[in-house]
């Protein structure tokens, strides 16, 4: 008797705890983005959708693509390239202490397209293509139609124009495809690293955009910021969540550290259902990123934003990573015409 009473007990306990597992696993989750999607490597299945199909700028996510197209052009990666002049305007702030004239080979150029983002690194990348600057762009379109990404095209391969635009859910079609080159993911995680310049012979030091990659427990094996103020902060990174490699791509949020944070709150979410908080600034900024892009769409504005688990079809609507809430950098209406910079 007391042995069937003492399997009772514990066939109920084990009940009650698989009951609040499944519990927390459908509770909603909190982002500082205002678009996102999480993945599982592989998959084309979201595990997360937050206005993951809205077409919107992806600022220098778009160097993910221009490093697709340099490795699949078969041109060899020991090359030595000049450094050329900018032959159009750039859009948004392109500094540089790259000498023009000097030069690098294509790989490296490449490693510091992906790791720091420089993007007269990435430049001489499409300069250098065979057919030459417009070649190359046609050629990132062409490959983002191959992969399906319906809401995705580009007009330079830098990411400087809001001309390129994507959607959360396109990109993580792009993070499966790279996930086929080692070298993306060897240097996009990448620390940090000294470039050895020829003609004349000089180096220069750089350092990863994405705080994540320094920090083993992360295990992440790919990674690309961008940032341009009307794109606000982007990030998409393939890393280690809940024992699993995860997919996340993160779309305009507001916050430097917000990126960084809301990736937090993702692996927290996905280990124990723990929704998150978010920052009543981030909130107000997300309502009126939302007001501009349904404005711009022509659809009547809604007051807040749905947010939740869906599958691939769905097409509505910080300081640190350990959660929290995001400290902003600033709390005033979004300004879409003020001036833009990029990372």
């Amino acid at each position: 008797m007391a042995q069937r009473y003492f399997l009772w007990i514990v066939l109920v306990s084990g009940l009650v705890g698989a009951a609040a597992m499944a519990s927390a696993s459908q509770a909603p989750l909190n982002l500082a983005s205002v678009n996102a999607a999480v993945a599982e490597p592989g998959s084309q299945s979201l595990l997360f959708d937050k206005n993951a199909h809205r077409q919107v700028p992806i600022a220098s996510l778009t160097k993910l693509m221009t490093a697709l197209v340099v490795l699949e052009s078969g041109e060899s990666m020991d090359e030595w390239l000049d450094f050329q002049p900018w032959h159009v305007t750039p859009e948004a702030n392109a500094y540089t202490r790259i000498r023009i004239g000097s030069t690098l080979q294509r790989r490296n150029l490449l490693r510091l397209a992906l790791m720091s983002s420089e993007n007269f690194a990435t430049y001489n990348l499409a300069r250098h293509h065979p057919g030459g600057y417009d070649a190359f762009v046609q050629a990132m379109n062409d490959k983002a139609a191959a992969l399906g990404m319906t809401a995705t095209e580009f007009v330079d391969p830098t990411g400087l124009s809001l001309g390129n635009l994507s959607s959360a859910a396109d990109l993580v079609r792009l993070a499966n495809a790279l996930r086929a080159y080692p070298m993306v993911s060897d240097f996009s995680t990448m620390g940090y690293y000294t470039a050895s310049f020829r003609k004349p012979r000089y180096s220069l030091s750089y350092g990863n955009t994405n705080a994540l990659v320094h920090r083993d427990s992360w295990g992440v094996s790919l990674s690309k910021t961008g940032y341009l103020t009307d794109a606000g902060r982007c990030l998409v990174m393939i890393a280690t969540m809940d024992g699993k490699e995860v997919i996340t791509v993160l779309l305009d949020s507001l916050g430097t550290r917000s990126p960084m944070g809301d990736a937090g709150r993702i692996k927290r979410w996905l280990a124990n259902g723990d929704s998150g908080q978010v920052a009543e600034v981030a909130r107000r900024y997300e309502r009126e990123k939302n007001a501009l892009y349904l404005a711009a769409d022509g659809a009547q504005v809604k007051p807040e934003t749905v947010v939740s688990r869906a599958g691939p079809e769905r097409r509505d609507s910080d300081p640190d990573t350990r959660g929290g809430t995001d400290t902003a950098e600033a709390s005033g209406p979004v300004v879409p015409d003020q001036e833009r910079r990029t990372q």
